[in-house]
């Protein structure tokens, strides 16, 4: 598996840099719903990436902010397209599948025949 979908060593020791590093940064509240969190309920505070470029961790932490897994996960499906063919998500930037059903293809002889 990638990096990508968190299931790799490396990916998991970098992201602990950035989270140890955002949690001392920034208090402990979502930055959406200003749920706040204390160390009993803190592994559900996770660290956001802005641009969604979960390597752009610059040192002043300008690309995180501390979002609840409720409201983390609500914005990363503002950033998926759903193909309602096979329902998965298509991330911006990456190839989408090709759509093949286009309701309007014969639209033009519906209407000349009702001429």
């Amino acid at each position: 598996m990638s990096d990508r979908t968190g299931s790799t060593a490396s990916y998991r020791q970098r992201e602990s840099g950035y989270r140890d590093k955002a949690l001392k940064m920034y208090p402990w509240v979502c930055g959406r719903c200003a749920r706040e969190f204390t160390y009993s309920n803190l592994s559900q505070l996770t660290v956001h990436h802005i641009d969604h470029n979960h390597d752009n961790n610059p040192g002043d932490g300008s690309n995180w902010e501390l979002l609840c897994l409720y409201c983390h996960d609500h914005e990363h499906s503002k950033y998926s397209i759903y193909n309602g063919e096979n329902g998965s998500a298509v991330i911006p930037g990456e190839k989408s599948p090709q759509v093949k059903h286009n309701p309007f293809a014969n639209l033009k002889s519906l209407i000349d025949e009702k001429k």
